[in-house]
């Protein structure tokens, strides 16, 4: 699987096991919804740093964001 789309459904199923809408993400995040959106679906190539941040708003490693279930 490209990694984009894996971070992307990574991100999502995160996101909506915690609940999550992708605004209550994003506020939380400190990205923008448009980002989280797009990153969901494999159109964002996240940055090391905003692997860090968008692992933190979901408490859990950023390493839980790149691995393939």
């Amino acid at each position: 699987m490209d990694m984009r789309k894996l971070v992307g459904s990574n991100v999502r199923r995160l996101r909506i096991a915690r609940g999550m809408t992708q605004e209550q993400y994003a506020e939380r995040s400190g990205f923008s919804q448009q980002y989280i959106s797009d990153l969901e679906r494999g159109r964002r190539n996240p940055t090391v740093v905003s692997l860090f941040e968008l692992a933190q708003a979901l408490n859990v490693g950023p390493t839980d964001l790149i691995s393939e279930e």
